[in-house]
């Protein structure tokens, strides 16, 4: 069976001639219907090839030449995109237990080849970024590009440019006049590449990590936060420091704070801003924005806050070219874009919009200066990402054509702007835009993979009602697959995707992880529950002391809305999520029935044991989206799945990283001994060597069998997938 794009790729194969491809551009009139066979692929082939062969429902039908000529071929198109002539098409999907779709996504494809695109850095007009590549473990490169668009990975292997401040990292590179600093994964040391040379440790204190760079040039040292874990049993020390580039000498700026990030030198050299925030706040909850003199001897004087408090949250401070302070705060309730000028704080364009992202790692960017002074921005609204630039002068404001949906870091040079993108149609992707023109160019693509559009789906953003009378939001993705249809009168199953954070947000864009499932007759449901990102801080703070309640209504009702208007099968809804979208999901299967099973990657359980073993960044999160901890313990309990496995009455299988320092694997081995002992068919799947978060491509692989594995013994689908079962234990015999 032959889609329309198909019928393209063979006519250029078979060396179709310029008029012959001609005819071609009439897709768009066919693509609303053509997304399955059609008698209009079948005398495409007739007209231009004369013979073909073409399967259909197993039989194989050989067609002969017809005496056609072009004209009537565009005829023929015209007329059968046209209603009343639609009958021509000829459908032959099978109608196919959903679930059991035969994909042409595997699970392979989800890692072959791909790349996770990291950091941006520009040093001149040579780009460089981070890769982290499954097929190497995980290993974050740093790759090079240079102006005749050579692309050279710098670090050889098994060095890797991935730092553990706050265990989440990021920000861990940096390149400055052809000299390349990071932090090694191995020993979390700052190792430095001069032009032509072979890398070189610059520090030496192993209970040391670093991050978030900047070059100070005139004193010839690196800027950058340093978090100490140098006293055993204590909690690590978060500061401010500079390491000298002659000798590695560690010198302390500012200290204090329980945190630090985002410090950032005036063009002049003569000032260092940054910012700093302390216990129970995480960085989108409170934060303060401080400048210093920098002093003759290199330390700092005359530290003043500029903005900031407990209730808000900067985000981003940036010097202009002409040294003039630039910062995002959520003060009207929005992450809008202010400045500093003359000591007073000015709003630069104020709208209802995201011009910022939760901190959970270091060098997120969104904004940046053209050489003309214009900042160019990415904000979001709705749950889609937008690129605008804007005169800080005056405020007037452009918005700029875009092919993409979501923008999740940006980088600004002198003639270009360098940005990390995605749409509904294109994986995540490293993209140029050329300031003068305004045209786009692709750099490096996460994955070569290309996917048919027949077997792609599309994502519906949708609103529906929920708890206390108000709205939250999802996208929902319908199960697509040219080659099938569902039973009549059937709905499909439905899952409900659960992000992390759960300070985060899910966005309408193309991941094969998504695809996997849509394609093989799944709908997908991704929800911003009350608590996402992006649309507003009161939005965001739906979640404060609400987190178990607000996430776990939010989660049944998207399922509850999509019953209702017949985009889901009830008796076939499930949940997923990872890390805190896993304790949505394991706190769903207690404290609901909405769901029939459910899969928990590295999920919390036990929200006591979590505040009290996990890491220093996270170790007073809870405090506002629970409560304080042990003061509020019966809180904890209330809440925790892991203390109402009496209610525990759903299939769930449990898959969790060895390694994993921030949910650790007790508490996935604690609630699968329960099941287990208790009568509910659970599977619990470890992966040796991985920590929060999958990052081998085995394992990547591994996990999301098992989980469509799962599935399909649970809701009751045969697999159209050769995939070694996993142990289900409590399992009813067929």
């Amino acid at each position: 069976m032959f889609s329309y794009n198909e019928v393209v790729r063979d006519f250029v194969a078979r060396g179709a001639t310029t008029d012959q491809r001609r005819w071609l551009d009439f897709a768009p009139l066919q693509a609303r219907y053509c997304s399955r066979f059609n008698l209009l692929s079948l005398i495409l082939r007739l007209i231009m090839f004369g013979q073909i062969e073409v399967e259909l429902e197993r039989p194989r039908i050989a067609v002969f030449r017809a005496a056609m000529k072009c004209p009537l071929l565009a005829l023929i198109v015209v007329l059968t995109a046209l209603p009343p002539f639609r009958c021509l098409a000829v459908e032959i999907a099978k109608s196919a237990p959903y679930g059991s779709w035969a994909s042409p996504i595997t699970a392979q494809m989800l890692v072959e080849k791909s790349v996770r695109i990291g950091d941006i850095c520009l040093d001149g007009d040579t780009l460089y970024w981070i890769e982290s590549r499954p097929e190497e473990d995980g290993r974050y490169v740093i790759v090079q590009q240079t102006g005749d668009a050579k692309q050279t990975d710098v670090l050889p292997s098994p060095l890797s440019a991935r730092t553990l401040v706050h265990e989440y990292g990021g920000g861990g590179f940096l390149v400055a006049a052809g000299h390349v600093y990071f932090s090694n994964y191995g020993d979390q040391q700052i190792w430095q590449i001069a032009p032509g040379s072979a890398p070189q440790t610059l520090t030496r204190e192993p209970s040391l990590r670093f991050a978030d760079y900047v070059l100070d040039e005139s004193r010839n040292r690196l800027i950058c936060v340093c978090e100490d874990h140098r006293q055993q049993g204590q909690e690590a020390a978060n500061r401010i420091v500079a390491v000298s580039l002659s000798d590695g000498s560690i010198t302390t700026l500012a200290s204090g704070a329980d945190f630090y990030s985002t410090p950032r030198l005036s063009p002049d050299g003569s000032q260092l801003a940054w910012l700093q925030w302390n216990h129970p706040n995480m960085p989108w909850d409170g934060t303060e924005l401080f400048v210093a003199t920098i002093e003759e001897g290199g330390g700092l004087a005359n530290s003043r806050k500029v903005i900031g408090g407990e209730d808000e949250s900067i985000f981003q401070p940036t010097w202009s070219p002409e040294g003039v302070l630039f910062f995002v705060s959520d003060r009207t309730d929005w992450w809008n874009v202010y400045c500093e000028r003359d000591g007073k704080v000015e709003a630069v364009l104020p709208m209802q919009a995201e011009f910022a992202m939760p901190q959970w790692i270091f060098g997120v960017t969104t904004y940046g200066f053209e050489t003309s002074g214009d900042l160019l921005a990415s904000y979001t609204t709705g749950g889609r990402w937008h690129l605008i630039r804007i005169d800080p002068d005056s405020g007037k404001s452009e918005d700029l054509s875009l092919p993409y949906t979501n923008i999740s870091g940006i980088q600004v040079g002198r003639r270009e702007a360098f940005i990390t993108a995605s749409s509904p149609t294109r994986a995540d992707e490293l993209a140029k835009l050329d300031l003068a023109s305004g045209q786009w160019q692709t750099i490096r693509r996460s994955s070569p993979i290309a996917v048919d559009p027949d077997y792609t789906s599309l994502p519906e953003a949708i609103e529906f009602p929920t708890d206390n009378g108000v709205t939250s939001h999802a996208f929902y993705y319908p199960p697509t697959n040219r080659d099938y249809r569902g039973p009549e009168g059937e709905a499909p199953p439905l899952l409900v995707h659960i992000h992390g954070g759960p300070t985060s947000a899910a966005r309408p864009r193309f991941q094969l992880t998504t695809q996997y499932w849509t394609s093989r007759g799944f709908a997908v449901c991704d929800v911003n529950y009350g608590g996402s990102t992006g649309y507003g801080r009161k939005y965001r703070n739906r979640l404060r002391q609400s987190w178990g309640i607000v996430d776990v209504a939010d989660a049944a009702n998207a399922a509850n809305f999509l019953v209702k208007v017949g985009k889901a099968d009830v008796d076939k809804v499930a949940i997923r999520g990872g890390s805190a979208g896993g304790y949505t999901t394991l706190a769903c299967l207690t404290f609901r029935s909405e769901f029939r099973c459910g899969a928990s990657y590295f999920g919390v359980s036990d929200l006591a044991l979590l505040a009290r073993e996990t890491h220093k960044f996270e170790s007073r999160y809870l405090d506002r989206l629970v409560g304080r901890y042990p003061q509020d313990r019966d809180r904890y309990d209330e809440r925790s799945p892991i203390t109402h496995l009496d209610r525990f009455q759903r299939p769930v299988i449990l898959l969790q990283g060895l390694e994993d320092k921030i949910v650790p694997p007790n508490q996935a081995e604690l609630i699968f001994a329960e099941l287990k002992q208790k009568g509910i068919p659970v599977a619990y799947v470890p992966f040796e060597g991985e920590q929060h978060g999958f990052r081998k491509a085995e394992n990547i692989i591994r996990a999301h069998e098992a989980e469509l594995y799962f599935y399909s013994k649970v809701l009751g689908f045969p697999l159209s997938d050769p995939i070694e079962p996993i142990e289900i234990v409590n399992l009813p015999a067929p």
